[in-house]
């Protein structure tokens, strides 16, 4: 109990240091994942990687859902329904999060086969998705840590609902196009493993080849 008015009271006091640290254990654990510097997770075989990819969508379409519900119920005023919901999202995210790293870590990534605009259009929501989940992820930690540590009466006199409103648009439209990149990998056009590119020959793991599919949680 002590620890945990401890815990509040620095997220009353210091929300945005708080918001800053954990964002950037997020960065690193992601960036360490898909660059190997992290060997957190042991191997996953083929079908395992293919389950994650589909667990990893219906996490995401889960917590779309619950993200959806929450506003709606802020609209009505219905409070704690709304903190109940966004903090089941939260939640979803977090297993996604361990989900994802271990996909990326311990197994291998995939590469759409479609080509000319069906590929541009895919490549398009992918980079989109990528852009609002990395900007994401400080507005929802934060929106949260205010939510975390206030009362409902309380944050009326924070950044909490501005703040909240931003982490809304960024997070449901980031987990609606992974959703998507997801079925067009999956279910409509197909995939093939992504394999090392020249610089991996030389013991180099290349970042930039992995970025654009190592960031997609639904890939």
């Amino acid at each position: 109990m002590r620890m945990s008015s401890r815990l509040r009271q620095l997220g009353r006091e210091r929300p945005v240091a708080i918001t800053a640290v954990v964002s950037a254990i997020g960065y690193a654990l992601v960036a360490g994942a898909f660059t190997g510097m992290i060997p957190l997770f042991p191997a996953l075989g083929r079908d395992t990687v293919l389950l994650f990819g589909h667990l990893i969508a219906a996490v995401n379409t889960a917590a779309l859902g619950a993200i959806l519900l929450g506003v709606r119920y802020i609209k009505r005023d219905e409070v704690e329904k709304h903190r109940a919901a966004m903090l089941v999202a939260f939640a979803l995210i977090l297993v996604f999060l361990v989900l994802y790293l271990w996909k990326v870590g311990g197994g291998f990534e995939k590469s759409i086969t479609a080509s000319g605009l069906p590929k541009i259009a895919y490549l398009l929501m992918l980079a989109v998705h990528i852009l609002l989940s990395v900007v994401a992820v400080p507005v929802v930690l934060y929106a949260v840590v205010l939510g975390l540590s206030h009362t409902p009466a309380e944050l009326r006199d924070t950044h909490h609902a501005r703040v909240g409103r931003i982490a809304v648009a960024t997070w449901s439209v980031s987990l609606a196009l992974g959703v998507i990149t997801y079925v067009l990998l999956n279910h409509v056009y197909g995939w093939e493993p992504r394999h090392a590119t020249v610089l991996a020959l030389v013991g180099v793991r290349p970042a930039v080849d992995r970025i654009v599919s190592a960031l997609d949680p639904t890939a």
